[in-house]
């Protein structure tokens, strides 16, 4: 396969904000490197960090200092009408939708080609061909008030993508909407992706976001970089602890009664089919107790999780480990009083 070009490349970039008589540090030394057509995504806790960073990127914020690179263009250096004409290249969803209440489906879509100055019936033709991509092609005369949130989210797509964009920042463009609408706004920018060749960022503080629809991830915690890897890395190995606090299932983290002795056991695709712990506990003739197991798509791939709890006999426990690190799974300890 060949290497992907890079589209935005950040470097050294940080952000700071004067409040009252002190600064505060939004962002600090932030570097990343974005491959053309790849999904992208920026996960960090609320606070971390990340919105402004995806603010930065368009220079919707202004870095205190270091760089944005998009297509070879560094962002710092360009004239305001330069700017506004790279703008066009880096387009922007959000949570909110920000959909202009007095116009159609229709009309909000073709809104910023009126800007770009292109004829109103080329722009209306477009207009049509794009809510016909993301579902809307029924929908072409309905007022904001008259849609669901999904469909709001999906006129604010077809909006974003009006004028060609290279870039698509989705600012936690899913949190509003609940689970069945978030899976089929992110198989719809999925499928963006494949046909148009956009790359698409996306920004939120849900893992599951993450896991169903990106390639790439970079966790950012206290408005620094914490870890960046494939998505399928991350899952199965978190090598930070805000990674793992982002990996590990709720359920496990919030308990506090378990005891120390755990492993948490990530089943890798054609492993994630095969009874592993089922023929371990037949090897060593001794039960262990099930904390948890779930399966996930992640990146495509069929991934599963399981944590559990070793027997206190520790010739039985360390058999478990030996039985175990001979199987295609990846085995790592656990504490689970963290």
């Amino acid at each position: 396969m060949a290497e992907q070009n890079s589209i935005i490349e950040i470097k050294n970039l940080s952000k700071a904000y004067k409040q009252k008589h002190k600064v505060v540090n939004a962002l600090n030394d932030i570097s990343l490197d974005i491959k053309e057509g790849e999904i992208f995504g920026i996960i960090g806790l609320s606070g971390a960090g990340k919105s402004t960073l995806v603010r930065c990127m368009n220079f919707l914020e202004k870095p205190t200092g270091g760089s944005v690179i998009f297509n070879g263009k560094d962002l710092g250096s360009l004239s305001k009408k330069d700017l506004n004409m790279v703008r066009r290249d880096i387009t922007m969803i959000f949570q909110q939708f920000n959909l202009l209440m007095q116009r159609t489906a229709l009309e909000n879509v073709c809104f910023p080609m009126e800007l770009a100055k292109v004829k109103k019936e080329d722009a209306r033709k477009r207009a049509k061909e794009l809510l016909e991509m993301v579902g809307l092609g029924d929908r072409l005369d309905s007022y904001p008030s008259q849609l669901s949130g999904g469909q709001k989210q999906r006129v604010a797509i077809a909006r974003a993508l009006a004028t060609n964009p290279k870039v698509l920042l989705c600012d936690e463009a899913t949190s509003a909407l609940d689970p069945n609408t978030t899976n089929s706004v992110l198989s719809l920018l999925k499928e963006i992706n494949k046909q148009l060749g956009v790359t698409i960022i996306i920004i939120t503080h849900e893992m599951s976001v993450i896991e169903r629809i990106c390639n790439r991830v970079a966790i950012i915690d206290k408005s620094q970089i914490a870890e960046v890897a494939p998505v399928e890395e991350l899952f199965s190995n978190p090598k930070t602890e805000i990674g793992k606090h982002l990996v590990y299932p709720d359920e496990i983290r919030d308990n506090k009664d378990f005891s120390n002795l755990a492993l948490r056991v990530v089943f890798n695709g054609i492993s994630s089919y095969e009874p592993v712990i089922a023929n371990m506990i037949l090897e060593c003739k001794t039960p262990v107790n099930i904390l948890f197991a779930d399966t996930r798509n992640v990146d495509g791939k069929a991934m599963g999780q399981m944590i559990i709890q070793l027997p206190d006999d520790a010739v039985i426990a360390s058999k478990m480990r030996h039985y175990l690190s001979k199987q295609e799974v990846i085995v790592e300890e656990v504490d689970l009083n963290v």
